[in-house]
């Protein structure tokens, strides 16, 4: 059985931070990279940030880098996503997954065979003008 949460998401203003958190349970995704996707209103769901099993390579989309930072706890099965600097743009649900590298993270196709089923709630972020 395949536990996803994510949490730690909310309502803030312009220029505030918030961190998130993710908890995938799964046994099979140990030793994979593990990612952020985001989905804005009326969008498609889109590449935010990963990182791989060692926390040794990382990778961000353009419109969020040098704002938010992606870690990972392997003891605690968690990622985590430090967004600082936030903007009204950055408002969706974020959602977190796993693959097997970080690569992978940027065909949202590819990631969504791995995660068909998977899927957790996401959480909501949401950046007041």
């Amino acid at each position: 059985q395949v536990h996803v949460v994510e949490s730690g998401g909310g309502l803030v203003q312009a220029g505030g931070s918030l961190r998130l958190s993710c908890l995938i349970s799964m046994r099979a995704f140990r030793g994979y990279a593990m990612g952020w996707l985001r989905q804005a209103p009326g969008k498609e769901r889109e590449f935010v940030a990963a990182i791989s099993w060692s926390g040794g390579i990382t990778d961000y989309a353009d419109s969020v880098k040098g704002r938010f930072t992606i870690s990972r706890d392997n003891a605690k099965n968690s990622v985590y996503l430090q967004m600082n600097s936030l903007e009204p743009e950055d408002t969706a649900v974020y959602y977190c997954a796993a693959d097997k590298d970080v690569s992978a993270f940027r065909s949202i196709a590819t990631i969504a065979r791995r995660m068909r089923g998977y899927w957790g709630q996401g959480t909501q972020v949401t950046v007041s003008s």
